[in-house]
């Protein structure tokens, strides 16, 4: 290109990648055809007197996120970068502060935003900073009705507070010792009334667990021989309060009975249900709860996306949300 070309390229490339002009609007203003400014735009890039750098926050991965969207079919993956002195460390703050700005993305004005219980999901409700007016529910009961102020109910008044919108918080356990128990507590008016929102959640927020001590809630809370039941059904992961084995096949379905959560059909018909978990020790879990069907979108970190891209065989996409056989 003589100089007279390159002045004119790099001038339409200034009209076009800084001012936003289109083709036609640059072609009509330098007496050219639309077809002669594409060509000189594409001879700019290959000559290299344009170049175009994609830059994100550099604790986000994009390139494993993409590839983590497309392997599970979801609608959304955001890798975050591992904290190198926390590698063994499941779910790391940084990723509620990660999900709470996505959640201010995926929530609109008038929705329904459904939290869970989960040390990921209160992370990302005490990181929200913005969030459009809308409904907040809580999904399950909490793990210690003692602490319910410092973790689920007090996840859902912040949400609430941010967005200025209603609050439904339940006052339960999220086990109960018995199927009975369990009813009587959700015909109560204030929990009757939160129940009442679930098949009107339209976003989602969810924690993951692997069945491990302190790494899954329901694990913590049963009994060693109830511990040692479900495993022998094959358990590998928790999501409030659903058992799923390696597959992401749903099993111990009698233990919903003794709990105080949404069901696994409403989670299914919720167009959006964001799904919080990170770390080496959760990322077989977070296979087996994808390969459920039940999450759309997920927030992870490195050296979780690093274990799913190669996780057997390759997952049915995710957004057909199946329902896999369970027992």
């Amino acid at each position: 290109m003589g100089p007279a070309e390159l002045v004119q390229a790099a001038a339409m490339a200034r009209r076009f990648y800084l001012e936003g002009k289109s083709k036609i609007q640059i072609a009509e203003e330098f007496g050219v055809s639309r077809f002669k400014v594409a060509r000189v735009l594409e001879t700019a890039l290959e000559r290299d007197l344009v170049r175009i750098e994609i830059r994100v926050p550099a604790e986000l991965d994009a390139e494993r996120s993409d590839a983590l969207r497309a392997r599970y079919g979801l609608r959304h993956a955001v890798v975050v970068e591992s904290p190198a002195e926390a590698e063994e460390t499941p779910d790391p703050e940084n990723l509620g502060e990660v999900a709470a700005d996505l959640l201010g993305e995926l929530v609109d004005e008038g929705d329904v935003l459904g939290l869970a219980w989960g040390r990921s999901t209160i992370h990302m409700a005490a990181a929200l900073d913005r969030l459009p007016p809308c409904t907040v529910v809580q999904l399950t009961g909490v793990y210690d009705a003692g602490t319910s102020e410092r973790g689920s109910v007090e996840a859902v008044r912040r949400a609430a507070q941010v967005s200025g919108g209603d609050a439904h918080p339940i006052y339960a356990p999220m086990l109960l010792p018995d199927a009975a128990t369990a009813a009587a507590l959700r015909s109560q008016t204030g929990i009757a009334r939160a129940f009442e929102y679930f098949d009107k959640v339209t976003v989602a927020c969810v924690s993951i667990g692997s069945w491990e001590p302190g790494i899954s809630t329901v694990h913590d809370m049963l009994s060693d021989e109830e511990r040692a039941h479900y495993a022998s059904l094959g358990v590998a992961a928790e999501m409030a309060a659903h058992l799923f084995d390696a597959e992401g096949r749903r099993i111990g379905r009698d233990l919903g009975e003794r709990c105080i959560t949404v069901k696994a059909d409403q989670l299914r018909r919720i167009p959006e249900v964001v799904a919080i978990a990170g770390g080496q020790r959760k990322a077989a879990a977070i296979d087996a709860v994808l390969r459920s069907g039940l999450v759309t979108s997920l927030v992870t970190d490195t050296s979780a996306a690093d274990y799913l891209m190669t996780a057997g065989p390759t997952p049915k996409p995710t957004l057909g949300r199946t329902d896999p056989d369970g027992i």
